[in-house]
C-alpha cells in the first residue's frame, strides 16, 4: 500500500509539473507575441510640428509629413534609432513638403534620417535653418533643398546647416542662394573628432557678401583649430559660390576635400587653420572669372594632390596654388607657418599664376614656408609659371612638366604623359570620367551635354 501511495504521489506530481510547464510555456509565448507587437515598426502621418512632438518614436519608426505648405513650423525630430532600424522623417512626396515662413529643423538623437524636405519662401528668425545637435550621431539629412531662405536684413547672421555631434551626414541636397551674413554650412568642433560626411550635394550660386563670413563650408573655428575633425567633403558641386575669398575654409585637422567640382567660383579652398588635411582630385573650372582661385596653403603637413585647375584668373592669394607666409608668433586666429606641404600630380591649365610661394608677405607675415615639396605637377600655357614673394626654406621642386612657358629650375619640358579626355588633360594611365559629367545634381547640372562647361 505504501508503494502504491508513493507511486500515485509521483504520478500526480508529474502530471502537475507537466501542466505547470505547459502553462508557463504558453504564458511566455503570449508575452513574446505582445512584445513583438509592441516593438514592431510603426508608420505615422502628421500634418504639423505639434503632432510630431506628441510621438514617442522607437527604432524602425517612420514619420510621413503630409504634402503641402508647412508655414512657420519648428520641427524637432527627436529619437534614438539603431543602425539596423533608423527612425525616418520623410516627405509624403519628395519636395512636396514646403517649409516656409520662419520654419526650421532640429535633428536630435541617434540614427535619424530626414528625407525630401524643401525650405523656401521664408527665413529663420534666429536659429540656424537645420541643426544637428551636440547629442546627435549617425544621423542624416538627404534629398533636401534650401533655396533663397534669406531674411530682409542681409547683415543677419545665421547658418543654413550646422553640424554638431559626430558621424552625421549631409548628402544629395540642393543648397542655393544664400545672400545674407553667415557661412552656408558649418562643421562645429569640440574636443573630439566628428567624422562628418558632406557628399553629393549641389551648392548653388552665392553672391559676393563684401565681408568675412561668406564661406560656403567651414570646418571648425579658430578656437578649435588645433583639434582634429576628420570630416570629409566629397563629390559635391560648388557653382558660382562667390560669398568671400574662401569657398571652403578648413579650420581643423585631418580633413579631406576630395573629388569636388568648383565651377566659376570667385574664391579658393583654403587650409586656413589646423594641420594634416588633404585637398585631392578636385576640379577647379574657373573659366577666367574675375577673382577665381584655386588652393591656398597655411599650416603643417597639408597635402595637395591630383587636382585639376583650369583658367584660374586670380593672383597671389587667389592663384592656382598659393603657399602663404606666416606670422612670427601667431595667435590661433593668425597665419601659421607652412611646414612640410606636399604638392604633387596637379594639372594646371592656362592659369594667370600657376604657383605663388610666400604669398601675402608683408610687415606682419614675415615667416617663409619651410619644407615644401612641389613635384610631378603639369602646367600648360600659364601666363606666369612661378612667383616667389618670399624664398621658402628647404624647398624641393623637381620633375614638374611645363608647356607654353620658359623653363625654370624644378621644371622640365612637357612629355607625353597627358591625353585630352572629356575636355580634360589626364594621365594616359589614369583616364576617368569626372563624376559631374554623369551626375544630375541641382537645376543647372541635369543636361546630358555639358560641353558648355569649358569656356
Amino acid at each position: 500500500m505504501k508503494l502504491n501511495f508513493y507511486a500515485g504521489l509521483v504520478l500526480i506530481c508529474g502530471l502537475s509539473y507537466s501542466s505547470c510547464a505547459k502553462a508557463v510555456e504558453a504564458d511566455s509565448l503570449t508575452k513574446k507575441v505582445e512584445e513583438q507587437a509592441t516593438n514592431s515598426d510603426k508608420t505615422y502621418t502628421i500634418a504639423n510640428a505639434a503632432e510630431l512632438n506628441e510621438l514617442k518614436l522607437a527604432p524602425g519608426d517612420k514619420v510621413i509629413m503630409k504634402s503641402g505648405e508647412w508655414k512657420s513650423q519648428i520641427i524637432n525630430f527627436k529619437g534614438k534609432g539603431t543602425a539596423e532600424k533608423p527612425i525616418t522623417l520623410i516627405a509624403e512626396t519628395k519636395g512636396s513638403v514646403i517649409l516656409s515662413g520662419n520654419s526650421n529643423l532640429k535633428i536630435d538623437g541617434e540614427w535619424l534620417v530626414v528625407d525630401g524636405l524643401f525650405f523656401k519662401n521664408g527665413s529663420s528668425l534666429k536659429d540656424d535653418v537645420v541643426i544637428f545637435t551636440k547629442a546627435t550621431s549617425n544621423s542624416r539629412l538627404t534629398n533636401t533643398s534650401i533655396e533663397n531662405y534669406n531674411p530682409s536684413d542681409k547683415t543677419l547672421d545665421y547658418k543654413w546647416v550646422s553640424l554638431y555631434g559626430n558621424h552625421n551626414r549631409v548628402d544629395h541636397c540642393s543648397i542655393t542662394g544664400k545672400a545674407h551674413q553667415g557661412t552656408t554650412l558649418v562643421v562645429w568642433l569640440d574636443d573630439k573628432p566628428n567624422y562628418h560626411q558632406i557628399d553629393h550635394n549641389y551648392f548653388g550660386p552665392r553672391p559676393e557678401l563684401g565681408a568675412n563670413g561668406g564661406e560656403t563650408i567651414r570646418i571648425g573655428t579658430s578656437t578649435f583649430s588645433m583639434n582634429d575633425s576628420y570630416a570629409t567633403v566629397q563629390n559635391n558641386i560648388f557653382d558660382k559660390c562667390d560669398g568671400e575669398v574662401e569657398i571652403i575654409s578648413i579650420k581643423s585637422g585631418f580633413n579631406k576635400i576630395m573629388n569636388n567640382l568648383f565651377y566659376e567660383c570667385a574664391g579658393t579652398v583654403t587650409f586656413r587653420h589646423g594641420n594634416n588635411s588633404e585637398v585631392s582630385s578636385n576640379y577647379f573650372i574657373a573659366n577666367n572669372v574675375t577673382n577665381s582661385g584655386g588652393i591656398r596653403l597655411i599650416g603643417e603637413n597639408q597635402k595637395v594632390h591630383g587636382n585639376y585647375l583650369y583658367k584660374v584668373a586670380g593672383r597671389t592669394l587667389r592663384s592656382a596654388i598659393s603657399v602663404m607666409n606666416a606670422y612670427e608668433k601667431p595667435a590661433l586666429s593668425d597665419y601659421w607657418q607652412v611646414k612640410n606641404a606636399d604638392i604633387q600630380n596637379n594639372v594646371i591649365v592656362s592659369a594667370r599664376e600657376a604657383f605663388v610661394l610666400g604669398s601675402g608677405k608683408d610687415n606682419d607675415r614675415t615667416v617663409a614656408p619651410d619644407g615644401v615639396n612641389i613635384s610631378n605637377n603639369y602646367v600648360i600655357n600659364p601666363t606666369t609659371l612661378l612667383v616667389t614673394q618670399d624664398e621658402p626654406k628647404n624647398l624641393k621642386m623637381q620633375n614638374n612638366q611645363v608647356e607654353g612657358a620658359s623653363i625654370v629650375a624644378g621644371f622640365v619640358k612637357m612629355g607625353n604623359d597627358l591625353q585630352m579626355s572629356d575636355g580634360i588633360w589626364q594621365k594616359k594611365t589614369e583616364l576617368k570620367k569626372p563624376f559631374w559629367l554623369e551626375t544630375a545634381i541641382g537645376p543647372d547640372w541635369k543636361k546630358d551635354n555639358r560641353s558648355f562647361i569649358f569656356k
